[in-house]
C-alpha cells in the first residue's frame, strides 16, 4: 500500500466522519426545534434518544453540547415565563375567590343578625306568655281542674241513679200494663 493511497484513505475517511457529524448535528436541530415545538423538556437524555445519536458525542462534541445547552436554558427561561403566566393566573383566582369569601361572609354576618332579633322578639313573645300564666294562675287552675273532676263524677253517679230508677219504673210500668191487661180480660170474661 502506497502513502498516497493511505493519505486519500485517511482522507476519506475525516470526510466521512465530519459528514457524520455534521448529520448528527443537523438531526440534533431538528430534534431541538421539535421539542420547543412540543414543549417537551429538553434534557440531554431525552435529546439522545430522539436525534438518535450518543449522550457521549452530545457531552463531548462541543457544537452538539453548545445546541443543547442553549436549548436547555432558552427552555428553562420559557417554563419559567410560562410559570409565571400561571402563578399570576392563579393568584388572579385566588384573590377573586377572596373577594366572593368576604361577600359570603357579609351576606352570613347580615343573616345571623337577622335571626338573632328574630330569637329576641320569639323569645320576648314567649316570655309575655308565661307572665300570663304564673305561679298563682297555675295553683288556681289545678283547683278549678281538680273541682271541675269532682262535679263530673258526681253528676256521672248522678246519672248512673236516674237510669237505674228510669230502668225500675219501666220494669213497673211494664208488670203494671200486664195486670191491667189481666184486669180488662177478667172484665170482659164476666160480663
Amino acid at each position: 500500500m502506497t502513502t498516497s493511497d493511505r493519505g486519500t484513505r485517511t482522507m476519506a475517511a475525516n470526510h466521512a466522519r465530519q459528514q457524520s457529524t455534521r448529520d448528527k448535528l443537523e438531526r440534533i436541530e431538528v430534534t431541538l426545534r421539535t421539542m420547543r415545538r412540543e414543549r417537551t423538556p429538553i434534557t440531554y437524555p431525552a435529546v439522545a434518544r430522539r436525534a438518535g445519536v450518543s449522550r457521549t458525542f452530545l457531552y463531548q462534541n462541543t457544537d452538539a453540547k453548545k445546541l443543547v445547552t442553549t436549548a436547555i436554558a432558552s427552555n428553562g427561561h420559557q417554563r419559567r415565563r410560562t410559570q409565571a403566566a400561571h402563578d399570576a393566573h392563579v393568584e388572579a383566582s385566588w384573590h377573586q375567590r377572596a373577594l366572593n369569601a368576604e361577600d359570603a361572609l357579609k351576606a352570613t354576618y347580615t343573616e345571623i343578625d337577622t335571626q338573632r332579633e328574630r330569637i329576641g322578639i320569639l323569645l320576648g313573645q314567649i316570655r309575655d306568655l308565661q307572665a300570663e300564666y304564673a305561679d298563682g294562675t297555675a295553683q288556681r287552675l289545678g283547683e278549678q281542674n281538680t273541682t271541675l273532676k269532682q262535679r263530673v263524677r258526681q253528676l256521672t253517679e248522678d246519672n248512673r241513679g236516674l237510669e237505674q230508677k228510669l230502668q225500675a219504673a219501666r220494669s213497673n210500668n211494664r208488670f203494671l200494663d200486664k195486670r191491667l191487661a189481666d184486669l180488662e180480660a177478667e172484665l170482659i170474661e164476666t160480663r
